[in-house]
């Protein structure tokens, strides 16, 4: 399932951590201890790197957020509704 900015949601649960902890940056067995939706957080770690959402050390040990993801990451968590109360 593809969310509207694009991201799946195994991307989108490995994002909401980083908000939820108010973190910039997190180790790889904290990012595999997550509950994902499916259980490859591999893929959506490297899905994240390659759309420019994390960055990584170079023994890939650490991820960091980049400046897109927490833009992303400071929006408001509200849904959009339209005037007639349906979500958009």
């Amino acid at each position: 399932m593809k969310m509207p900015i694009g991201l799946t949601a195994p991307e989108i649960r490995i994002l909401q951590e980083f908000r939820r902890l108010e973190t910039k940056e997190m180790a790889l067995d904290a990012v595999r201890q997550i509950k994902h939706p499916t259980k490859a957080p591999d893929e959506a770690l490297d899905r994240l790197l390659d759309a420019g959402f994390l960055n990584v050390s170079e023994d890939k040990s650490t991820y960091r957020l980049t400046e897109t993801a927490e833009s992303l990451l400071a929006r408001p968590c509200e849904p959009e509704v339209d005037r007639w109360g349906k979500d958009t």
